[in-house]
């Protein structure tokens, strides 16, 4: 996919009129100074997403340029638990998941790739990103359920792996785009459905009887996450774990997941075609992906 895991640097750079993702740095991982010898790994998306990295090693290296393979960014507090924090075991451990997003800013600042870009001298570092992502945001485009189009060069190594591993890349451009906002959607769904509205309010008593008077967990997790005032993180773990106990105590964990899995299947039947060719493109790309990641590309 067109993601980054570090593309602050890049982004300030290179900008994102379009309205599209952000260019793409990397991060290193295990044995990225080699492609020779790897493990072929079981989970398809975790071949998929190497052997996509191998190709724009190889593609950039072509090019004349260094590239570091990543590791497939983890999931942070957010994207884990969009409706409520209900793991109590995690949220003793990472709160809101605060101490995650620090690890990876600092990962970012030894990232290989980052430090290889701030090397680059002025005049040279945009001919890196172009080589990278393309000379310009153009070329491909997908016109999202809201009506928003966004766009992406078809060129640069991205491209050229995407090309390469999926095969028809416009498809596959569109295809990621419109699923991606369709997970958007979802959450949105869901927050906003009564059931989930009702659900909330003996979490919130539960809560208040704690000592946390905050009527959703969204705006718990927006007090204990704010950028201008960073809480201690005991002091962020007592709130994650209180709503954690109080999810556990109710129905709202399970009626989250309920409207979740309700709504995943009704919006992939509104929008069949996006949700049926991404499945068929990762089916037909993973004997690829094997193949390039045995090969060490």
């Amino acid at each position: 996919m067109l993601l980054p895991t570090a593309a602050l640097l890049a982004a300030t750079v290179a900008g994102c009129a379009d309205g599209t993702t952000a260019s793409r740095t990397a991060s290193p991982g295990p044995g990225s100074g080699t492609a020779a010898g790897r493990r072929v790994p079981g989970d398809p998306q975790e071949a998929l997403h190497l052997a996509e990295q191998l190709l724009i090693k190889k593609c950039m290296e072509r090019r004349g340029y260094r590239y570091w393979v990543e590791e497939r960014p983890a999931p942070g507090g957010a994207s884990r638990f969009p409706y409520v924090v209900d793991d109590p075991a995690w949220a003793a451990r990472h709160g809101y998941g605060t101490d995650l997003y620090r690890e990876r800013q600092q990962e970012a600042l030894r990232d290989p790739n980052q430090r290889y870009f701030r090397s680059m001298p002025a005049d040279r570092a945009p001919e890196l990103l172009s080589a990278l992502n393309g000379p310009q945001p153009r070329g491909i485009s997908a016109r999202l359920p809201n009506g928003i189009t966004v766009t992406h060069s078809d060129r640069g190594c991205v491209a050229e792996a995407e090309r390469g591993l999926y095969k028809d890349l416009p498809a596959w451009f569109r295809a990621t785009r419109v699923t991606d906002s369709l997970g958007g959607m979802r959450v949105n769904m869901v927050l906003t459905d009564r059931r989930y509205l009702a659900a909330v309010k003996p979490w919130a008593r539960c809560m208040r009887a704690k000592g946390h008077p905050y009527p959703t967990p969204a705006e718990a997790r927006a007090a204990a996450t704010r950028p201008d005032q960073e809480w201690p993180h005991a002091r962020e773990v007592r709130l994650a774990s209180a709503e954690a106990a109080c999810a556990g105590s109710g129905d709202l964990s399970a009626v989250a997941k309920s409207l979740d899995t309700a709504y995943r299947t009704e919006l992939r039947r509104r929008h069949p075609g996006p949700t049926a060719d991404l499945d068929r493109l990762r089916r037909e790309a993973l004997p690829r992906a094997r193949a390039i990641v045995a090969r060490g590309d």
